[in-house]
């Protein structure tokens, strides 16, 4: 028995598709799909309901580069913002307004799936301010304020897993407050999430929260992981180094998935999960292929194990809707060949430790850099907006 058959599968909502698509395959494996963008013209169009109610998409994942490019392309946010900029808001005030009402109603298109599987799905994540990541107490602030601003049950606040975010994960958790904890790239920093987390149920345990309505995932980033490591095999540029491209992601990722059932098997967790608390269920994140050489459904298809979430950005999606080629579980019969690939690249001088440090620099560098240039067009649509009116 793996973590996640904790929570029994029940339908999530009934559908009149073919129940034979890559994607039903995907969910009848215990695969929980998630869609790795919004915005509120997928919310006003109805297309985010059509995926819903066709490809299976059972919650909803956001990030700084996601709200950036949602909100300055196209006119969908101008009435907003005239409406913040005549009110006299800050550009902070107008972002904040403006993503937390986008999470908010995409809450309740999804509190249908999330009222059929008790929470465990129909899941929308919103993050903090990315320049938070190295301030625990302003995380903790932070998760707060948004939680209590979009103020719906089946909210994630999303917390980057930096040292400096362990403390505040635990922290939010203990307030009864459910978390995705996201940027993690190495294994090592995995098995901290992972205390994190049951450090923050043990605290909410004491603090006399009910364990069942507390949901969390611990978002694994796999695509970029074979985007750095293929860069250095390319310059060694030998016939072993080339046999390893594209191999890491998929196995440092499935290594992650053993680290998720050792550590939901031992006494501490068993406590819990006595007190009713659920597993912290691994979330595949960064799942578009970045190497046009490599299968569009890769890190989909390769990554099915019982009790996860793939969230996927909607091109993932409709090739795996399209031509996913579901085999059942293709995680945990890998581990051997898992371990095997690390450790050809470290005997190529490959440093596992550089290489996942680099990521969580360079990830969290995008978000800022993302969130930055956020604020600064809206701060430029709220001035336009003043001399308009």
């Amino acid at each position: 028995m793996v973590p996640g058959d904790a929570v029994p599968p029940e339908p999530i909502i009934s559908r009149s598709y073919d129940m034979t698509t890559p994607t039903q395959q995907l969910s009848d494996a215990g695969v929980s799909i998630w869609l790795d963008d919004l915005s509120r013209g997928r919310l006003q169009t109805g297309t985010l309901r059509k995926l819903i109610e066709e490809k299976n998409v059972v919650g909803v994942t956001t990030n700084p580069s996601i709200f950036h490019a949602a909100i300055t392309s196209g006119t969908d946010y101008d009435a907003v913002i005239a409406a913040q900029a005549a009110a006299g808001s800050t550009v902070e005030e107008t972002v904040f307004e403006i993503t937390t009402t986008d999470v908010a109603d995409a809450c309740d298109l999804f509190a249908p799936v999330a009222a059929a599987t008790k929470g465990v799905d129909g899941r929308v994540s919103i993050e903090v301010d990315p320049r938070l990541a190295w301030d625990t107490a302003g995380t903790i602030a932070e998760a707060k304020h948004l939680y209590k601003k979009v103020n719906k049950d089946n909210v994630l606040i999303k917390i980057p897993a930096t040292l400096e975010g362990l403390e505040a994960i635990t922290a939010t958790l203990a307030e009864g407050i459910s978390v995705n904890v996201t940027l993690i790239f190495s294994l090592e920093r995995y098995r901290a999430v992972i205390n994190a987390f049951q450090s923050g149920l043990e605290q909410a345990k004491g603090n006399g929260h009910d364990l069942s309505t507390i949901h969390s995932v611990a978002s694994f980033f796999v695509s970029r992981v074979d985007a750095e490591i293929d860069k250095r095999l390319d310059v060694i540029g030998t016939d072993e180094a080339k046999a390893l491209k594209g191999k890491a992601g998929l196995a440092n990722a499935r290594l992650a998935y053993q680290v998720y059932e050792e550590l939901f098997s031992t006494e501490r967790w068993a406590l819990l999960a006595e007190a009713g608390a659920l597993p912290q269920r691994p979330l595949w994140a960064s799942t578009g292929v970045k190497d046009p050489a490599y299968p569009d459904t890769l890190y989909v298809t390769e990554l099915v194990a019982p009790g996860v979430v793939n969230t996927m950005p909607e091109k993932t999606l409709d090739a795996t809707f399209d031509h996913g080629v579901v085999t059942g579980d293709t995680v945990t019969r890998g581990y051997d060949d898992a371990n095997a690939t690390l450790n050809s690249l470290d005997n190529l001088g490959i440093s596992y430790n550089d290489v996942v440090a680099l990521l969580e620099s360079e990830g969290l560098d995008k978000f800022v850099a993302s969130w930055k240039e956020l604020l600064g067009d809206v701060e430029g649509a709220l001035a336009s907006a003043r001399k308009a009116s």
